[in-house]
C-alpha cells in the first residue's frame, strides 16, 4: 500500500428530512491509497441527477441507500492516473466510472470503463446527453413509449438533462407536435428558441391541465415522456388519445415528500383509453448504448442537437449543484467540475 495523494470526498451525514440542506453533508479530506491492482483516475467532471435523492433514504429500491458516514457515488468521467503494468488502461486514457463525489477515485480496472471521446464535445457530454441521462431519453422514447412518426409528444422536466434530450429526439424521429413543461418563464422560452419545441408551458403559471390542453389543442397527445409524476401525469392522462403511452422515466415532484403521496385520482382513464404505462430503468437498456452513441453522438457533431449543460466549479460545491438540480436552477445536465 502507498499514500499516492490527498483527495477530497463529499460524505452523507444525515438523511434529509425532506428537501437536502448543505448540513446534510460534510467535506472530507483523506490520503487515497492504491492496492496492487488498482487504478487510480483524477476526475473532471462528477454528476449530479434526480434519482441520488431516493438514494439518501433508508429504505428499499432499486439500487442500494447510501451509507451515513460514508462517500456518496454516481457518475463522473476522468483520466488514468496510474495503472498497473497488466491493465488495459493506460495513464492519460479517459474513463467513465461510477465511484463519484470525489476528486479522486481508485478501483479494480472492471469499475472502470474506457472512452474515445468525440473531437469537439467536452468529457461532461459523457456524463449528459451522451452519458446515463440520454441514454434514458433515447430507450424511454423509441423503445419504452415507441414513438411513431406524426405524434404528438408531451414531456414534462423538458429542460433537464433527460427532458432536454426528449423533445429534441422526438423531433428528429418526426414527431408531428413536440409539447414541453418547465418550471420558469426563461426555461420555456429556452425550450421554444433554441430547442425548438412547437409549444411549452410554466407549470407554475397555472392549472397544469389548462395548461397542457391550451397547448396541446384538439389533437391531444399521444406519448408522455414523463419525468415529474403528480399533477403533471394526472394531466396527460386526461389528454391522452386512445392507445397513448406513458414512459415513466421519473418523479421528482415527489422525491423530496416527507411521507406517502397519493397517486393521480383519473387512473381510471387508462382503462377506457388503452393506455399503456410502463416504469423503465435505464440499466436494463445496455444492450441499446452502441446505438445511442452512434445516433447521438453524430447529432451532437453535427450540430443537430443540443447539450446544455449547467456547469459548478469545485468539489465542495457539490451539495450546493445537487440541491440547486432538485429545485431546478439546472437548464440541461448539471454537472461539477473538478478537474482539467
Amino acid at each position: 500500500m502507498r499514500d499516492l495523494v490527498r483527495a477530497t470526498e463529499i460524505h452523507l451525514v444525515r438523511r434529509p428530512q425532506g428537501p437536502p440542506v448543505p448540513g446534510d453533508f460534510a467535506t472530507v479530506a483523506r490520503g487515497i491509497e492504491v492496492s496492487p491492482g488498482e487504478i487510480l483516475v483524477r476526475n473532471a467532471f462528477l454528476s449530479v441527477d434526480p434519482y441520488m435523492r431516493g438514494r439518501m433514504n433508508d429504505g428499499p429500491s432499486y439500487v442500494p441507500p447510501y451509507q451515513v458516514g460514508r462517500v456518496m457515488d454516481g457518475g463522473a468521467i476522468g483520466r488514468v492516473i496510474a495503472a498497473p503494468p497488466d491493465s488495459k488502461l493506460r495513464p492519460g486514457q479517459v474513463v467513465l466510472h461510477n465511484l463519484g463525489w470525489r476528486d479522486f477515485a481508485t478501483g479494480p480496472e472492471a469499475a472502470f470503463r474506457a472512452l474515445e471521446p468525440r473531437p469537439g464535445l467536452s468529457l461532461s457530454t459523457y456524463l449528459g446527453a451522451l452519458g446515463m441521462p440520454g441514454l434514458t431519453a433515447y430507450v424511454g422514447l423509441l423503445d419504452v413509449a415507441r414513438l411513431q412518426s406524426g405524434e404528438v409528444v408531451f414531456v414534462s422536466g423538458a429542460a433537464g438533462a433527460v427532458g432536454s434530450v426528449v423533445g429534441q429526439l422526438a423531433k428528429l424521429h418526426g414527431a408531428g407536435r413536440v409539447i414541453g413543461s418547465a418550471g420558469s418563464d426563461a426555461k420555456v422560452e429556452h425550450l421554444l428558441r433554441d430547442l425548438h419545441f412547437d409549444a411549452a408551458f410554466n407549470y407554475k403559471r397555472g392549472p397544469v391541465l389548462q395548461l397542457l390542453a391550451e397547448a396541446a389543442g384538439d389533437t391531444g397527445i399521444d406519448v408522455y415522456f414523463d419525468n415529474v409524476g403528480g399533477d403533471q401525469l394526472e394531466a396527460a392522462l386526461s389528454l391522452l388519445n386512445v392507445h397513448g403511452r406513458v414512459a415513466m422515466c421519473g418523479a421528482v415532484s415527489r422525491y423530496n415528500a416527507a411521507g406517502p403521496m397519493p397517486g393521480p385520482n383519473n387512473l381510471g382513464l387508462a382503462v377506457g383509453k388503452r393506455l399503456r404505462l410502463e416504469g423503465f430503468l435505464v440499466g436494463d437498456h445496455g444492450p441499446r448504448r452502441g446505438a445511442f452513441l452512434s445516433e447521438v453522438g453524430e447529432a451532437l457533431s453535427e450540430g443537430r442537437l443540443r447539450a446544455d449543460e449547467s456547469v459548478v466549479d469545485g468539489i465542495e460545491n457539490m451539495p450546493g449543484a445537487f440541491i440547486g438540480m432538485l429545485r431546478g436552477d439546472n437548464v440541461g445536465k448539471m454537472v461539477v467540475r473538478v478537474g482539467a
